[in-house]
């Protein structure tokens, strides 16, 4: 009897010494934190929209955004640029932005100041237009647009003036008296084209007026119905590429005087040349004037928004030259160059950050 008694008492002791052991090896039985050091934390990586770490130089992501960009015709530049950023932009911040086609410079800007749209494509002098209330928008519907900013400029816009090769048209003196499209009514190209035309002293009553954007003036050439349109584009322009392939062409050349006076009426006008590498058909270079492809908002849109969207196309620079050649021309020195009205907060911030603004 004594021997079971002991026996029994050997037993349980052995029980308490197991379970004294277990509760040594975990704290799951009274749900409190094990006393180790805290295992580390892998910071979040930019994947999509995936919230990151607001650490120097990470992403901060913020709630879905979505946002409407006006481009321009599909025959032109703006269209495939626009929704090439476009698409940098959603693969790479929270933000949704919709590329829609349009009426380019002039339309985008009304768009603006309805609020039809958030961020446009324009070019730098309609915007200074449009912010001052001069010129092609002096009596313009929308008004003085007094709270456009610029995002970031973006290429040089070419004032091209196609002719058929065998035209016997070799000057922009040699449109008096021609069928010549300058461009939709109340345009960018179509103010572009009544100051070259004005620096040769051609006026609207010298020429047979027709008032058409890219495509249709192509067509109309191919057709026989034009003797020259002009062009603010960057290069190669579709609408041309696709003329040349059925028509020979030239691209006529503005004279320096015409240049100079040009620069000195409208500071905004840079000196560019027109190559080989821009048109096959091309084989002395072409001497013209540029305006400045620009991305342009309102001072309404968000400072973090702004400053996203253009640190996603600066970044992202290399797939945005992928839907159009001209994102090969998008760096930081080159975006904040060339304003004709004031830069947005969010953008500043950026490139300030980045070196290049003071």
């Amino acid at each position: 009897m004594k021997k079971k008694i002991l026996l029994a008492i050997a037993i349980m002791i052995s029980v308490v010494l197991v379970l004294a052991a277990c509760n040594g090896d975990t704290n799951e039985g009274n749900n409190q934190p094990a006393a180790t050091e805290p295992a580390a934390t892998e910071p979040a990586t930019q994947n999509g929209n995936d919230t990151q770490v607001p650490d120097a130089g990470e992403w901060i992501m913020a709630p879905t955004t979505r946002l409407i960009m006006a481009t321009g015709g599909t025959a032109g530049v703006y269209y495939p640029l626009g929704g090439g950023m476009a698409s940098v932009v959603n693969n790479m911040t929270n933000l949704q932005i919709t590329a829609n086609a349009s009426g380019a410079s002039l339309d985008n800007i009304r768009q603006l100041a309805r609020g039809d749209a958030d961020l446009a494509l324009a070019q730098n002098d309609v915007m200074y237009y449009a912010f001052t209330g001069t010129s092609i928008w002096a009596d313009d519907p929308a008004g003085t647009v007094a709270n456009l900013a610029t995002l970031m400029t973006l290429y040089p816009e070419t004032i091209q003036i196609v002719v058929l090769a065998d035209s016997g048209i070799y000057s922009v003196a040699d449109l008096r008296g021609q069928r010549v499209s300058i461009g939709d009514m109340g345009s960018g190209v179509e103010a572009n084209a009544l100051q070259i035309l004005a620096a040769y002293g051609i006026t609207r009553d010298d020429i047979d007026v027709v008032q058409q954007g890219f495509g249709a003036s192509a067509d109309s050439m191919r057709d026989g119905l034009l003797d020259a349109f002009f062009v603010t584009s960057g290069t190669p322009t579709a609408a041309i590429m696709d003329l040349g392939m059925a028509r020979d062409l030239r691209i006529l050349s503005i004279s320096d005087a015409a240049m100079t006076s040009l620069q000195a009426d409208y500071p905004f006008y840079v000196r560019i040349e027109i190559t080989n590498d821009d048109y096959g058909f091309i084989t002395t270079p072409v001497q013209t004037l540029a305006v400045q492809a620009t991305l342009v908002t309102t001072t309404d849109l968000d400072e973090q928004v702004a400053y996203d969207i253009v640190r996603a196309i600066i970044e992202g620079q290399a797939d945005v030259a992928m839907a159009h050649a001209r994102g090969g021309n998008i760096s930081p020195e080159n975006a904040v160059y060339g304003l004709s009205v004031p830069m947005h907060p969010g953008a500043i911030r950026y490139f300030q950050e980045i070196g290049v603004l003071p």
